[in-house]
């Protein structure tokens, strides 16, 4: 069957993942005492990553999926760092000081939309109730409109050593389409400026399926950004989910490139970057050979969460801002989304749970071997067996089933004893995680709406 026939085939709605349970399972049912609860527990050795959602950016980009204010008040951002240190001392209290912090990541909105000083001023407060260890990886999350050498400069000075650029596209038609104008010349400028600084590593995120995008135009993109030669990149597929963000009905859904276009965006990625040495890492990232993610592809201790591919597998995350995600061991936990009552709920009790979930030894087990598929690519059946104390063939017997059909299509290799994703499969995770969900299996006709998957 022609990859074309495929994605036909399997674009199918589905989650990406980055989870499981996937968010839309977590319960209001979990409380604060809960969350308290899950942060006093024993740790069993494992070190912290740190995460904190700055929701506001200056203006709306239209095919935006996250939680974001969009606005140029910036009264709104002392009232919300007030509240980050509040949850983030709260959370403290409850949390072993001697858990180190190994990763530290702003995500937004904007993180950037803070002023120079501010940033500074939020990573004391992070210093002042945790401990971040001298070689851990910092990293935020960057929009180059508006971007000052100050702002760099105020995250150099705090410790970031990584950034991420949200490129998207550079085809002009395109950013008139999603609203995000940004030339050459202004990436030029803050990859200069990174550079220049000293930032360890630049990642830049591109997305296909956007409106107006040609597999020509995201060819001229591809040459641009491969001539940046960032030291990763993240090409994230499209998720029109209007009925979830409102916003994204400003775009035209005639606009938005067919399945045959999605298909030769995504073959343009990989021919583009493949010639260009970047290894795809799986799903939506690409490193350059001597990479850190690759290495831990190749050792089989590559992790997947919120915040994408890591190599800190072993540490609990500790989410903070409106809408973030905590994840223990056996704990997820969503903070209250809207910004004003996250205020006003930190204010009141130092938390601001919404819901979570706590996991059951079937959710374990299901997470984890979604999640092997998805960073190793491949399942060796004796040795998962071995290590969750269970007969594979025998626990995930309905998930092999649902694999057959998917393995007919040369989507992934079922053997004796493992099964393995092969190069095709590759474009279709989510379809082969899919099969290992006991929730999507269970689920009625009102079930989750998830993005396409291809």
């Amino acid at each position: 069957m022609s990859t074309q026939k495929l994605l036909e085939k399997y674009s199918v709605a589905g989650p990406r993942y980055t989870s499981y349970p996937t968010a839309p399972y977590f319960h209001t049912g979990f409380s604060e005492a809960d969350w308290a609860a899950a942060l006093d527990a024993p740790s069993g050795g494992r070190d912290l990553s740190l995460y904190a959602h700055i929701p506001f950016c200056d203006s709306l980009c239209y095919y935006c999926g996250c939680n974001m204010v969009a606005t140029r008040d910036y009264s709104k951002a002392a009232p919300y760092l007030a509240a980050l240190n509040q949850e983030m001392a709260r959370a403290a209290q409850w949390t072993d000081p001697a858990r180190s912090v190994r990763q530290l990541h702003w995500g937004g909105g904007t993180p950037t939309y803070l002023h120079p000083d501010d940033i500074r001023r939020l990573m004391a407060m992070t210093r002042r109730h945790y401990n971040l260890t001298a070689d851990a990886e910092i990293s935020c999350e960057v929009d180059p409109r508006e971007l000052t050498r100050a702002h760099l400069v105020a995250l150099r000075e705090s410790g970031f050593n990584r950034v991420s650029f949200g490129v998207q596209d550079m085809d002009p038609a395109v950013q008139q389409a999603v609203n995000r104008i940004q030339s050459e010349a202004l990436i030029q400028q803050v990859l200069d400026w990174s550079r220049e600084l000293g930032f360890a590593s630049i990642n830049l995120d591109l997305i296909v399926g956007l409106p107006k995008q040609t597999v020509a135009s995201f060819n001229r993109t591809l040459e641009q950004v491969t001539a940046w030669a960032p030291d990763r990149l993240a090409v994230f597929g499209y998720a029109h989910v209007p009925w979830l963000k409102k916003h994204q009905n400003l775009i035209h859904q005639a606009d938005l490139p067919n399945a045959v276009t999605r298909l030769g965006l995504q073959q343009a990625v990989n021919e583009s970057l493949g010639a260009a040495g970047y290894v795809n890492i799986g799903l939506d990232h690409f490193a350059r050979p001597d990479d850190e993610l690759v290495r831990a592809q190749q050792n089989k201790t590559l992790w997947r969460n919120f915040q994408g591919y890591t190599t800190h597998k072993d540490c609990d995350i500790l989410a903070f801002g409106a809408s973030s995600i905590s994840q223990t061991g056996d704990v997820y936990m969503q903070n209250e989304k809207n910004l004003k009552r996250y205020q006003e709920r930190v204010a009141a009790t130092g938390f601001a749970v919404e819901r979570g979930v706590k996991l059951t030894r079937d959710d374990q087990i299901r997470r984890d071997a979604i999640t092997r598929v998805m960073c190793d690519l491949e399942l060796d059946f004796a040795a998962f067996g071995a290590q969750w104390r269970i007969d594979f063939s025998d626990y995930f017997s309905a998930a092999l089933a649902q694999l057959q059909p998917l393995a007919d299509d040369g989507l992934v290799e079922i053997a004796a004893d493992r099964l393995s994703v092969t190069p095709t499969g590759r474009l279709f995770l989510r379809n082969i995680g899919m099969c290992f969900d006991a929730y999507l299996q269970a689920a009625s006709a009102s079930q989750p709406r998830y993005s396409r998957t291809a």
